[in-house]
């Protein structure tokens, strides 16, 4: 049947229209702010340079009134370009979001290939990763924890509870787009600054200095070594004090400078931009959600003191740690040995807060995961949220289509229950939509267990794991042959299926195609006939029409459907409709007769 339910919504199309208007006049505004601040500094310039040249050394008193107006006219320039990035975030934040709902969005998002696994049992079956993949639909993410959440709940399934949660959160999340826009304008920057797998090793790693006497030690011998310099310079009494306190110094800044040097090494990697993840963090928990599992990953960061609050001071020791680099404050840190005193002080935050850091990113992964999802349903709210049932596996839908195909795609329904029809055997030509079926269903699934929505009218299954083999290779370098590839992963179905006590959905496209057709025809009873008695569902994909005959041999839990074609004038037709029972037609040799083949 013809999928028109799934036109781009106009409401959602016309919102993101005008509110991509909007900021691009506020680009504009800032803009145009930009270069008039930038021609107000450039005349303070001239104008202190205009003054010494007319006054010389008796014009220095004067310079401070271009001075002053240069300081204040660069604050006011440094809001500006801020307030301009963050309007040129807001633009693409709504150009991409108009791209996913034209379906412009292919090849300009990211691909997600540092997340493919191998071997995975559907990962590469189901373009999951890669260019045009579910993930480069989704991953609106802007923090590698976020990026990270979603493509682990991509390649596992989720139980039926925790699937119904993330619906909940994912609902409330997709009418919360000043939200959405807010963070994903801050997580411009964030995606380049705060790499979470470093950040969370680093607070997991082992405490360099420890010791709250040794800080006041420390303390107390800079403050005897200052004011013994003072007192000596002013006086020209206390040279002995100070030298004493001086080598003292020298001494202990020699004990701990092999640790110092770690901390400073350890902390330089994930301390960079850790303002912009607690403002990040800042937003998150100044929210209230209705959502369980929202506001439970709100709290988790509230302890005695906030995630962004303790994040923020973390910051702080960092950029007072690096201010010792200045070349003009190089002297007088050392003198107050500024970098070993900022080292305890970081430590001494690890070793408080650091057992949180994981926590932390942990909830700013999902939340950020559930956000992605929730612009995803925001964008997309003709699709459904599945009726996530407990009990035998099921899925039943209907007009279900790939969400990455286009609006005018063929949708098809289906109805799999153990205690009912089990296995479809879908023959047809090659061409006439049988992977893109299984992909479709596949799809659906892991789609319904990450708690987005689906492409169809109607839908409910139970929670299942997924196992297919539709993209097998072989592989040159393991000397592998397509064959093996392939049954190696229908052992792993086979393995997959037993250990979740049947609740898988296998998909299986052109089975042992790789070997002749009677050890073909006996393999797949078998694997089919086992699969069905451990209660599995699924769906098969051929073209051979011998395999359609295995049908009759699981009279109740089996049968057939195929795709259609039509072979008219030397040109190939598909209608993409799944039709009862097994195809009827082949136009393999008219094919071949059409493009000069002789036979």
């Amino acid at each position: 049947m013809s999928d028109t339910s799934f036109t781009r919504s106009p409401d959602v199309e016309a919102v993101y229209e005008q509110r991509l208007n909007e900021r691009r006049a506020a680009l504009q505004h800032r803009e145009t702010q930009h270069a008039r601040m930038s021609v107000v500094r450039l005349i303070l310039v001239g104008f202190g340079v205009a003054l010494l040249v007319a006054g010389g050394l008796r014009a220095l008193p004067w310079l401070l009134l271009p001075l002053g107006g240069f300081l204040i006219a660069a604050l006011i320039h440094g809001r500006v370009l801020n307030a301009r990035d963050r309007a040129q975030s807001a633009v693409a934040f709504y150009e991409r979001g108009l791209a996913r709902i034209r379906y412009q969005w292919i090849g300009h998002g990211r691909p997600g290939e540092t997340h493919r696994p191998t071997d995975h049992v559907f990962a590469d079956d189901l373009d999951i990763f890669g260019r045009g993949s579910l993930f480069e639909l989704l991953a609106t993410t802007r923090t590698r924890a976020g990026e990270d959440t979603l493509a682990a709940w991509l390649l596992s399934p989720a139980d039926g509870n925790a699937a119904r949660a993330r619906q909940e959160a994912v609902r409330e999340l997709a009418g919360r787009r000043d939200l959405r826009e807010a963070i994903s304008v801050l997580g411009d920057q964030v995606r380049t600054a705060v790499d979470a797998p470093v950040l969370r090793r680093w607070s997991q790693s082992p405490i360099r200095l420890t010791g709250s006497a040794w800080r006041l030690a420390i303390v107390a011998l800079v403050t005897c070594t200052v004011a013994s310099l003072v007192v000596w310079l002013s006086t020209g009494v206390g040279a002995a004090v100070a030298g004493a306190s001086l080598l003292a110094q020298i001494g202990v800044a020699f004990i701990f400078r092999g640790r110092v040097a770690e901390v400073v090494r350890a902390v330089d990697e994930p301390s960079h931009d850790l303002t912009v993840l607690a403002e990040l963090l800042r937003l998150l928990e100044r929210e209230r959600f209705a959502s369980a599992r929202l506001e439970q990953l709100r709290q988790s960061l509230s302890g005695s003191r906030r995630a962004s609050q303790d994040i923020a001071r973390l910051s702080q020791f960092v950029a007072l740690l690096e201010s010792s680099h200045n070349q003009l404050f190089a002297l007088p840190a050392a003198l107050v040995m500024w970098t070993t005193q900022w080292a305890f002080a970081i430590e001494a935050w690890r070793s408080q807060s650091g057992v949180n850091i994981p926590i932390w990113l942990d909830a700013v992964g999902e939340f950020e995961a559930l956000l992605a999802i929730g612009g995803f349903a925001e964008e997309h709210p003709a699709y459904v949220f599945p009726d996530i049932v407990d009990g035998t596996p099921t899925i039943v839908a209907t007009a279900l289509v790939h969400p990455t195909l286009p609006p005018d795609a063929i949708a098809n329904d289906i109805a799999l229950a153990r205690d009912a029809l089990q296995l479809l055997i879908v023959s047809g030509s090659n061409m006439s939509g049988k992977s893109t079926w299984l992909r479709s269903l596949g799809t659906t699934v892991v789609l319904s267990w990450m708690g987005a929505p689906v492409r169809a009218t109607t839908c409910r299954l139970s929670p299942l794991a997924i196992g297919a083999s539709i993209r097998v290779q072989d592989s040159l370098t393991d000397g592998r042959s397509r064959f093996f590839a392939e049954i190696t992963r229908l052992k792993a179905i086979v393995d997959l299926t037993r250990s979740r006590g049947g609740s898988v959905l296998f998909l299986l496209d052109e089975i042992l195609s790789g070997t002749n057709s009677h050890d073909r025809r006996i393999g797949a009873e078998a694997l089919l006939t086992g699969l069905v008695r451990e209660g599995t569902i699924g769906l098969v994909t051929t073209h051979d029409l011998a395999l359609a005959a295995i049908a009759g041999q699981l009279p109740h839990a089996s049968t057939n459907a195929h795709f259609a074609d039509q072979f008219t004038d030397g040109t190939l037709l598909f209608d993409y409709t799944l039709r009862p029972g097994p195809v009827e037609t082949s136009n393999a040799l008219a094919l071949m007769r059409s493009i000069g083949l002789d036979v």
